[in-house]
């Protein structure tokens, strides 16, 4: 998960509910009796449960093949108050997405020969602050997230600061945006001009993207889809939380800079395909980037378990197995938007989705299913059945959970089992409880009383995959009868001085919440940190996580600023 999405416990959720209709065109290629016509009816189907199940507003969707774009479409909604119709010709933010674009030129600078990715990244870049583990770190160290390094301002305010690597690199993936952000520099230096435009001239000319743009300003006002986010950005939201629309932002660093719209990922869709190759008028034949790049840009270079069992990743693209099939894919989260993409190399397919919305989730399914689904008409088999649906109350094991926790001073907590749904007594009613998007184990309580954090349940045995032991809710713990530890616990007493709200108006860090349990400190909640050297505590959602926060400038015994991995919030 990204900085922000950590911030806000994932920020899973809020929306209207959407009517889940199609309502934009197909692509000019596409008749009656087009290769995957057949499919289009069970994908709408899946799509407007999709939409009802996640609550989101609307949906844009590309299918793509090694001979171009085969359907376009829009659902559901862009204007949530006046319900207007989404239009699959409004520009969506594609997110991380945009990394791929990045590295297709990074490669092409490679074929070149004005770039080489195993080149210490300061022998390019002299001023940047990375400091290395155990040696210089390269631009392949960046491109693959597995340079150790915390994903911290690219320009930090603080002249004598620098970001360090914790281990060696290649030891880890770690998804670092500021990488990225820095690789976009090192293009522009390279080939002297804006990376809008060399976005433009070297991969959005060639594909015939003519709109889609290299960078975010608030001058895309009349193109962009109107787009959403949680009303409140410090606390987990139920699914059927509100929104509210969101401001336009302008944003040119190469992490996350590219607007299109749903045709156009469709032609760079068929680009992945056809493996660089051109297919395009003028270009035909041509190739965007060399098969060795090409190769480069599709290898498993490192795993990544981020994006699922099993998956790698190359340069900007995970790689992994789809039913036996290579697969690429990437997602990409956004302010207020949210996107998939992904695409069966062996049978030539593809897909694109994007929600005009941020709800702490992507729409991967729907992208997965579309490919299922146009192999199946390639292959003439029978249509793959519909996903199950996914409603929010929906709990897996519910019954795992069900039972009364004691806490400290014979506070009780009781959760309650029906079916698959599960409840918490509280004020002598019962409140429901929905699965958080991330992680599995955490449940958002739809009660005011428990907004501002998540409910987590820890299991017991050596795999973490025992009976249900403990229940925790901010600073708050509960051992369930089957518990055999401690019961108390004792923290450094400097720590109550770190304890509270934190906040940074950035869009993109929000609220920090420090709790003591358990004689630990933790991030809202959720994450564990690691005290370590230099008054440093490291985040420990991830094992050998490099993020981390420190404590400064105390007034009355308590910390005013929070820093996360070079960022400062300030206590509220």
């Amino acid at each position: 998960m990204d900085r922000r999405e950590l911030l806000g416990l994932g920020v899973s959720i809020g929306a209207f509910a959407a009517t889940a209709r199609v309502v934009a065109s197909e692509a000019q290629s596409v008749t009656a009796a087009g290769p995957y016509s057949r499919c289009f009816e069970q994908l709408d189907q899946y799509v407007a449960q999709y939409l009802r199940d996640m609550n989101a507003p609307g949906l844009t969707l590309s299918l793509a093949d090694a001979n171009g774009v085969q359907r376009v479409c829009a659902y559901g909604v862009e204007d949530l108050g006046r319900r207007t119709l989404l239009s699959a010709e409004k520009l969506f933010h594609i997110g991380s997405i945009s990394k791929s674009f990045l590295a297709l030129c990074l490669l092409q600078l490679r074929d070149e020969g004005r770039f080489d990715p195993h080149r210490p990244i300061n022998a390019y870049l002299p001023w940047l602050r990375f400091d290395g583990f155990d040696r210089p770190i390269t631009a392949h160290d960046l491109m693959t997230h597995s340079a150790a390094l915390p994903d911290g301002p690219l320009y930090p305010a603080d002249p004598a600061f620098r970001h360090r690597a914790t281990a060696a690199p290649g030891s880890f993936f770690h998804y670092c945006n500021m990488g990225w952000s820095a690789l976009g520099t090192l293009v522009e230096q390279i080939d002297g001009q804006p990376l809008a435009a060399v976005l433009r001239t070297r991969i959005f000319t060639p594909l015939g993207m003519a709109e889609t743009e290299g960078a975010l300003s608030l001058d895309l006002a009349e193109r962009m889809a109107m787009s959403y986010q949680p009303i409140c950005s410090d606390r987990p939201y139920p699914r059927h939380g509100a929104l509210v629309q969101s401001a336009l932002i302008a944003l040119t660093q190469a992490a996350g800079c590219i607007a299109s719209t749903a045709r156009d990922m469709g032609r760079y869709l068929q680009l992945l395909i056809n493996r660089g190759e051109l297919r395009r008028d003028e270009h035909a034949g041509q190739r965007l980037v060399s098969q060795e790049g090409f190769a480069l840009f599709t290898h498993p270079h490192i795993a990544a378990d981020e994006f699922g069992p099993g998956s790698a990743y190359g340069y900007a693209l995970a790689v992994d197995q789809l039913d036996g099939h290579t697969r690429l894919k990437h997602t990409g989260g956004m302010v207020s938007f949210a996107s998939a993409l992904q695409v069966d190399l062996d049978a030539g397919v593809g897909a694109f989705a994007s929600i005009n919305a941020m709800q702490g989730y992507r729409p991967t399914p729907v992208t997965e299913y579309a490919l299922r689904l146009m192999r199946a008409c390639r292959e003439g088999a029978a249509l793959p059945p519909l996903p199950a649906a996914m409603p929010a109350i929906k709990i897996a094991g519910a019954t795992d959970y069900a039972g009364i926790y004691t806490g400290s001073g014979g506070r009780q907590l009781k959760i309650i089992a029906e079916g698959d749904r599960l409840y918490l007594e509280h004020r002598n009613a019962r409140v429901p409880l929905e699965s958080a998007i991330d992680p599995d184990y955490a449940f958002v309580v739809q009660h005011e009383d428990y907004a501002h954090y998540a409910l987590l349940f820890t299991r017991g045995g050596a795999d973490g995959k025992g009976p249900v032991t403990e229940a925790s809710w901010g600073e708050d713990w509960y051992a369930a009868p089957a518990y055999q530890g401690p019961r108390e616990f004792t923290a450094p007493a400097e720590w109550s001085g770190y304890t509270g709200h934190y906040r940074n108006e950035d869009p993109w860090i929000g609220s920090v919440r420090v709790v003591s349990r358990r004689g630990k400190l933790w991030v809202n909640g959720v994450t564990p940190l690691e005290p370590a050297a230099e008054n440093r505590f490291y985040l420990r959602d991830e094992p050998a996580s490099p993020e981390w926060l420190s404590f400064s400038d105390f007034a009355n015994g308590r910390a005013r600023l929070l820093h996360f991995s070079g960022n400062v919030l300030q206590r509220v």
